[in-house]
């Protein structure tokens, strides 16, 4: 996978949004010290059965990867002169 500009940048946010959504949600929530990984894993699993992103290939599916399509989902639906996307 191509790796986008601002990636890091990009899956922070990605994370401080998909953790207020996971919230909202009523999935539960996370404690301070949960690791990054476990976020990651949980936010990409709720969206892809919300069906707000498209799930990756089951041989596909590692956390680099969700990372990645975490960080290319917050791209999509953050402004378009968001300081991210610059």
């Amino acid at each position: 996978m191509k790796k986008l500009k601002n990636e890091a940048g990009l899956l922070k946010e990605a994370i401080r949004v998909g953790t207020r959504y996971f919230a909202a949600r009523g999935a539960g929530k996370f404690e301070a010290t949960d690791h990054v990984d476990l976020k990651v894993r949980a936010i990409y699993l709720l969206l892809v059965k919300d069906k707000v992103i498209q799930p990756l290939a089951s041989q596909d599916e590692n956390l680099q990867n969700m990372r990645h399509k975490l960080a290319i989902w917050i791209s999509k639906n953050l402004p378009k002169d968001h300081e991210l996307l610059q």
